[in-house]
């Protein structure tokens, strides 16, 4: 989480000239409601900084897509809060091709890691998501006959999926990473597998049981959990991690792996790339986007939409740190896992 109390405004430089309208909009119940004690400092910093840049606070997900729709196309917004914030915000970032800085203030954070943010102090954070150029970043997008539903950084499907959900709930004492790990204790005690098939780019990859199936665009979820390292925002595809048929004693000892990031040699673990998938579970399973709740289903498709939005980065784009070749020879159903 970005801390409340930080560098005051005149430490950063002055003179801001937009070439284009900008709008700050925050959410108060961010961070469990910190978010609200930020309002007042970030009005200061731009009546200094950045005068003519409004600070919009909104609670509500109606509410801040409407404002964001009253701006015009290709305006850029800053966001304050976390990847539950820009969830909600993403599918008018789309439809009104906005630009979009990120000053992280959440839980979770895992697009602000992405985007070379997360630890920043806000100020800092403010001042580059208003002045700095932004770069192309892809997404991933849920789809079924009825729904559509756009995704930063993952989407989850199994286990991962119904911890995402508990966290939300999860005592307010606990943030980030200690919550999620919380909600993984709790889940354990009510873990089942699902009999999925996938199909990656119209060939089918797996067919078996499975703890679970999650996209990443992102190299971590989870509140920074480094689930595929060599993922990128913006290399035009995304990465599905499959966890096989574990029990409840091989997913707790996998997840101190899983928190290091050594959990891809494990053979039941699979890791593939792809631009699309076929997803076909034997019963509706719980999913979350950016670890927001999405309605349980048991067949969808998930795309990637590359370059999809425009987005502030500190970070340069990078390529995948592993070949290809290393994540393609994955069995193809459980029985050849054995």
């Amino acid at each position: 989480m970005l801390a409340l109390h930080t560098a005051p405004p005149d430490s950063v430089s002055s003179g801001f000239h937009p070439d284009r309208p900008t709008m700050v909009l925050l959410n108060p119940r961010a961070a469990g409601g910190q978010a609200a004690a930020l309002a007042q400092p970030v009005r200061e910093w731009l009546a200094a900084h950045a005068p003519g840049v409004a600070l919009v606070e909104s609670d509500s997900i109606e509410r801040s897509r409407a404002t964001l729709q009253c701006m015009p196309r290709s305006s850029r917004v800053v966001l304050i809060g976390g990847d539950g914030t820009l969830h909600h915000m993403l599918p008018v970032l789309l439809t009104h091709r906005l630009g979009l800085g990120v000053v992280p203030l959440g839980g979770g954070n895992d697009t602000a890691r992405a985007l070379g943010v997360a630890g920043m102090a806000w100020p800092q954070a403010l001042e580059l998501a208003l002045r700095g150029p932004t770069r192309r970043m892809d997404v991933g997008e849920l789809i079924t006959p009825r729904l559509r539903v756009p995704f930063f950084s993952s989407l989850a499907a199994g286990f991962d999926a119904a911890v995402a959900m508990r966290a939300l709930s999860g005592p307010r004492w606990l943030d980030g990473l200690p919550r999620y790990l919380w909600a993984t204790m709790a889940e354990l005690a009510s873990l089942r597998t699902h009999r999925i098939r996938v199909a990656l780019d119209g060939e089918p990859r797996y067919d078996g049981e499975a703890l679970f199936a999650s996209v990443l665009n992102t190299r971590s979820y989870g509140s920074g959990m480094p689930a595929v390292p060599g993922a990128r925002v913006g290399d035009g595809k995304l990465d599905l991690l499959l966890a096989g048929p574990f029990g409840r004693v091989g997913a707790l000892t996998m997840l101190p792996r899983l928190l290091k990031g050594t959990h891809l040699p494990h053979a039941k673990i699979h890791t593939w790339t792809f631009q699309s998938m076929q997803f076909e579970s034997d019963r509706e399973l719980p999913l979350a986007a950016d670890g927001e709740p999405v309605e349980p289903l048991r067949r969808f498709e998930v795309r990637v939409r590359a370059a999809a939005v425009r987005v502030v980065s500190a970070k340069l784009p990078r390529p995948r740190e592993a070949p290809e070749s290393s994540l393609s020879s994955q069995p193809l159903s459980e029985s050849a896992q054995a």
